[in-house]
């Protein structure tokens, strides 16, 4: 997504380094999507493997049944919800950015730009089925091809200024930790697997799916960011469509504008959607309360906006969460929930990889969230 153009910053911070958290971020994904998937089924009395829970909360609910029926969905969905609520918070940050610098002879701060790309958002109130959000996540595939084209193409042609001297050797530790955040961002995807493994043709073919798509986004990544690092080394920008010539700045730009905007009403329609069917109970297919689901839409709405001011930092609100959210959903959670549900039948190595991939999502988790807080504070103060 339009993330993928914070990873050449964190390339800037990270080093060498860099480049194998983004191949370590994507074989751990992998695997803890696996893993999540496999929580889905249970074995019945002939030994078969049958679909028995059909969502994340499902899981959730399932590992926290001794507690509480209800807890394990609950913060499963808070977490849900919390990670698609700063996904849009991070649409109006960037749409904001790019109209500042698509347009800097006039005379508006990235706030007001902010605004006003949040006016055009409005009618995501009236969006109440997934038909139309469809629709426009298909515009986006479109003009992300475009952008991520362009800049490739330009940054081969500047191949003669390339030089590896221009990764650092030494890193700042707390830079590095922020990077950590912002790679992990970009492969978050654990919230929607269940629901395509339940929707495959053939099921039996998630595994091999996960593996190539994840094997070409870490290629496809790891080339896009090494080579717009090598392009502009130290004057690499957050995003950085920034650091493209006047003439190809604004027209890429305002593709990445049309890609943010069009891409907002997707977590936005999945994130009231969650809290919605929380409050009817799960009767959000049947609308008896259209001025209830106004208000939820509206209030969320307002929210992101609200946000959007008050953090007007995209690669540091990115690492914020993936920090928080993205490594809960990605890497805690699907590891800790493998081993309660399955702990009998593992291996040693296995239930060793999953006690690994927790330990090590809870540091970098732990150590992002001070570090990303605070580079915020820094900012504001």
């Amino acid at each position: 997504g339009i993330f993928v153009l914070g990873l050449p910053y964190a390339l800037l911070h990270s080093g060498y380094s860099g480049l194998l958290l983004i191949v370590l971020a994507a074989a751990l994904c992998c695997y803890t999507g696996k893993i999540l998937i496999i929580c889905l089924y249970e074995e019945n009395e002939d030994g078969q493997l049958v679909r028995v829970r059909d969502t994340y909360e499902d899981i959730a609910n399932a590992c926290c049944k001794k507690l509480s029926p209800r807890l394990g969905g609950i913060i499963v969905n808070v977490t849900q919800v919390v990670e698609l609520i700063m996904t849009c918070i991070l649409y109006l940050v960037v749409s904001g950015n790019l109209l500042s610098h698509s347009f800097p002879y006039v005379a508006l701060t990235e706030k007001t730009w902010s605004v006003i790309a949040f006016v055009t958002l409005l009618p995501c109130v009236f969006i109440r089925t997934l038909k139309i959000v469809s629709k426009l996540s298909q515009l986006c595939s479109l003009v992300h091809f475009v952008i991520i084209l362009v800049v490739m193409t330009y940054c081969l042609t500047q191949i003669h200024q390339w030089s590896w001297a221009k990764f650092r050797l030494s890193i700042d530790f707390e830079d590095f930790l922020v990077s950590i955040g912002v790679i992990i961002f970009s492969y978050t995807s654990q919230i929607f697997l269940p629901t395509l493994e339940g929707n495959m043709k053939n099921p039996g073919e998630f595994r091999c799916m996960l593996n190539w798509t994840h094997f070409f986004a870490c290629v496809l990544k790891t080339t896009f960011a090494l080579t717009a690092f090598l392009t502009w080394g130290e004057e690499t920008k957050e995003v950085i469509t920034d650091n493209l010539p006047s003439f190809l700045k604004t027209l890429v730009n305002l593709c990445l504008l049309t890609k943010a905007l069009l891409s907002y009403p997707l977590p936005f329609f999945a994130a009231t959607e969650i809290v919605y069917s929380s409050i009817s109970k799960g009767n959000h297919s049947n609308y008896r309360s259209p001025l209830l689901s106004l208000g939820v839409r509206g209030s969320f709405l307002l929210l992101t906006l609200l946000m959007a001011m008050f953090t007007p930092h995209f690669a540091l609100l990115m690492g914020l969460s993936g920090s928080v959210t993205g490594a809960a959903m990605t890497f805690l959670l699907p590891s800790l929930f493998h081993l309660k549900l399955k702990w009998k039948n593992l291996s040693f190595l296995e239930k060793c990889a999953d006690i690994s991939v927790f330990i090590l999502g809870f540091l970098c988790s732990l150590a992002g969230i001070v570090c990303s807080i605070k580079g915020l504070l820094e900012v504001f103060g």
